[in-house]
Formats: structure tokens, C-alpha cells, sequence
């Protein structure tokens, strides 16, 4: 009995010894085995990391990111939820039908912010101030959505894109209030202005772009859905307070920290501006060449030919090929933003035929073989034309509205010039009445 009792004091102090160091050991195990796991957050930070625009077309709108710092396992983690290749199969394929897939992915945080200062973007994180408890779902949520069954999804430019998780995770940590308050505030521009925002330096990108987006993209949205654009989201996450478990009102970003500042890099506008009058200009420019052209057709008969029969054609691809790919998109993909589009009123697949005719016109051997190719060629360019005014009619009709003054301006004046000049119009009327009079 008497050797029995200190062995049982043994036992109990072990026991309770092991009891003491349970939770460091069992934080340990999930340090090494979980990716520095705590069940309650403490050792977490909450970040969110926002880029802004690269030199490539679709880093043009920047780009938004996850990270975690787990101060026990001394780890950051970067979860980026807008990786996709172009070596994934059928890439182009997808693409061209709407059907893109985008994938999760994690990283060190150190790495990525290496890569993204090397093609010198910036880089600017925004820490989140919520409670522990909110820092392991969280932590938890991006666990999960970067396992191999979770991190794909189809992409969409302005539904479902990079900042979709990212919007998922702020309103988890402020109990659902962020999308509650953002949901009913009034945007400050439309989807299309905020794409112009972004396009506004590169004239060519810019008109392609919009011209391809219908009337959807112009109607009233919330700043909920303006927060396509990752820079909206840190404008927003910096104003926005919330109330927390306690009742206490408290902002959502307790510290923001910028890594990196871009040199050299065209800045994104504040507000969109007028690209119109550009456009218009541009236009212009172009019917003031073209009336050159129809009076050298008068001085040089031959030369000039040949020069309006090649300026027709080259219109005929620009505006054909750009009408061809606006159909196919509009009917036969799921983009679905460039649906309902008036630009298919006066820039269609129809403005292909400008090419064989062009070709035709600067081939003709004389006037009377080139009479019925420019006759159809005017009546090509007047259809346009027409087409033009017709969208312009329709925007009076709320429910037809499009934001695509800059489209119309740039066709107008070539549609005009080419369709009524007047000199070569006269002799194709002369001719046609002479025929019907015969």
C-alpha cells in the first residue's frame, strides 16, 4: 500500500501535466499538419490585397486578392480566385462561346507580391478588422474553396470574376451587412462607364470593346454590382463601418499598407469621360479623305478607282469582320453582355459584301462595267446610314436606350461620304433615268 501511493501521486501529476499542455500540443499538430490552423483565429490576420492594371487587355481592370498571415505557423498565404491559361484545354474555344473557366489557387504571399511588382503593378493591402472568430471561417472558406472539387468556376466579366469571393468573404465577416448596405446604394456610373474608365487611353481597344456591349451594360446598378472592379471594392471596404457582435460600430479596415507604387503607368480616371467627340473627329477625318479620293476618281479616272475600290474593301473587312463577330456573340455565345445590341442596325455581316465589290469596283475596265458595282456599293453605304439614324430614333424608347453615340459618330460620316457623294451620284442617276427612259 505504501509503495502504491506515490506511484498513484505520479500518475495523477502526469495526468494533469498532459491535460496543461493539450491545447499548445494540439495547436502544434494543427501548425504542422493543417497549414498552421487555430480554431479560433487568434494567430490570424485578414487581408485583402488589391493590384491595379496590367500592360495585357485583361489586366487592364486590376485585379483583387485573399490573404492570411498565421502569425503561429509563420505563414502569409496569397488566395488568387482569378488564375486561368492559355494552355487549358480548349481555352480558345471557351472563350469565343462564353464558357470560360477560371480556377483558385494558393500561394505565398511573398511571391506573389514579387511577381506582381516585377511587371510593376501596385500593390495595396487593406487589414481587415473583425473578430477571431471570423478570421477562422474565413480562413476556413478559403481552405475550401482552393480544394481540387471546389476552385473552378465559369468566369464572367461582370458577374463572376475575380472579386465574387472576395465580396463572399466581407460579407461573412460583417454577418451579411456589406451586401445589405451596398446592395440598395445607387451606383455612381454604369457598367459601360466603368469598363471606359479603364479603356480610355488606347482608342482602338476602347471602341471594339464597347461596340461589342449592348444595351444591357447601361442601365442604373448598385455599387454592389459596380464592385466588379477591384479598386471599387477597397473605395468601398475603406468608408464602411459595421456593427459587431456587441452592438459596437467599428470600420471595416483597421490598417492599410501599400507594398508597391507603379511608375510610369497611365492612370485609371475617376470619372469616365466623353469619348465621342474623339470619335467624331476621327470620322471626319476619314470623309474628308475619302472626298479627296472621289476627286482624284475626277482628275485621274484610273488612279482613283482603284484607290476608292481598295478603301472599300479595307472598310468592308473592318466593319464586316466587326459586324460578323458582334452577330456570332450576340446569338450564338453565352455573352451574354453583348446581347440586345442596336449596333447590329448598321454594322452587320451584311458590310462584308464591301469587299468582293470593292475589289470589283478597282478592276472595272471602264465606266459603264463599274456603274452597276458602285450603284451597290452607294446602296451598301446608304443602308448603313440609315441604320445609324434608325438607332438613333429607337434611344428615344427607354427600353432601347445604348450608350453607343461613339459607334454612330465613327461610321456616319464614311457611310455618308461614300453612300452620297454627289458628283458620281448625279451620274448614276443621269444613267439609271436615261435606262429607264430607253
Amino acid at each position: 500500500m505504501k509503495s502504491f501511493f506515490p506511484k498513484f501521486l505520479f500518475l495523477t501529476a502526469v495526468f494533469a501535466l498532459l491535460l496543461v499542455m493539450l491545447p499548445a500540443l494540439s495547436a502544434q499538430n494543427d501548425s504542422a499538419f493543417g497549414g498552421g490552423i487555430s480554431s479560433r483565429g487568434d494567430n490570424l490576420t485578414v487581408k485583402i490585397a488589391v493590384m491595379g492594371p496590367g500592360d495585357e487587355l485583361y489586366f487592364w481592370w486590376g485585379h483583387i486578392a485573399l490573404v492570411i498571415d498565421d502569425a503561429l505557423a509563420e505563414q502569409s498565404k496569397f488566395y488568387d480566385y482569378g488564375v486561368f491559361t492559355f494552355d487549358s484545354e480548349n481555352f480558345y474555344v471557351n472563350f469565343a462561346f462564353g464558357r470560360l473557366m477560371y480556377s483558385s489557387a494558393v500561394s505565398p504571399a511573398s511571391s506573389d507580391y514579387a511577381l506582381y511588382q516585377y511587371f510593376n503593378r501596385d500593390i495595396t493591402l487593406y487589414t481587415l478588422d473583425i473578430p477571431p472568430a471570423k478570421r477562422a471561417i474565413i480562413r476556413d472558406y478559403a481552405v475550401n474553396s482552393v480544394l481540387p472539387e471546389n476552385r473552378l468556376y465559369r468566369y464572367h466579366h461582370f458577374k463572376k470574376n475575380c472579386t465574387g469571393p472576395i465580396l463572399d468573404v466581407l460579407d461573412m465577416a460583417t454577418d451579411g451587412q456589406f451586401k445589405k448596405f451596398y446592395n440598395a446604394e445607387p451606383g455612381r456610373f454604369t457598367l459601360r462607364q466603368h469598363v471606359r474608365r479603364h479603356t480610355w487611353f488606347s482608342p482602338f481597344a476602347d471602341w471594339i470593346l464597347n461596340f461589342l456591349m449592348g444595351q444591357d451594360i447601361d442601365t442604373p446598378i448598385t455599387v454592389w454590382q459596380e464592385m466588379f472592379v477591384p479598386s471599387e471594392i477597397a473605395k468601398r471596404i475603406c468608408e464602411f463601418t459595421y456593427t459587431d457582435s456587441r452592438g459596437v460600430s467599428r470600420p471595416l479596415v483597421s490598417e492599410v499598407e501599400e507594398i508597391w507604387k507603379s511608375k510610369g503607368r497611365i492612370p485609371v480616371l475617376d470619372a469616365p469621360r466623353m469619348q465621342w467627340p474623339r470619335t467624331l473627329a476621327f470620322g471626319l477625318f476619314v470623309a474628308v479623305v475619302l472626298g479627296a479620293l472621289f476627286y482624284l476618281q475626277q482628275k485621274r479616272p484610273a488612279l482613283g478607282q482603284v484607290a476608292l475600290g481598295i478603301v472599300h474593301s479595307l472598310f468592308g473587312i473592318v466593319f464586316g469582320v466587326a459586324g460578323s463577330v458582334l452577330f456570332f456573340m450576340s446569338f450564338f455565345t453565352d455573352h451574354d453582355y453583348t446581347y440586345h445590341n442596336a449596333n447590329l442596325l448598321f454594322c452587320n455581316p451584311l458590310m462584308l459584301a464591301a469587299i468582293p465589290l470593292g475589289i470589283m469596283y478597282a478592276k472595272s475596265i471602264n465606266y459603264f462595267r463599274r456603274l452597276p458595282v458602285e450603284f451597290l456599293l452607294r446602296l451598301l453605304w446608304l443602308f448603313c446610314a440609315l441604320g445609324i439614324f434608325a438607332s438613333m430614333l429607337i434611344k428615344l424608347l427607354p427600353q432601347f436606350w445604348q450608350n453607343n453615340l461613339v459607334d454612330q459618330l465613327l461610321m456616319l460620316p464614311i457611310a455618308l461620304v461614300l453612300s452620297l457623294e454627289p458628283v458620281g451620284l448625279k451620274r448614276i442617276l443621269r444613267r439609271l433615268l436615261w435606262r429607264c427612259w430607253i
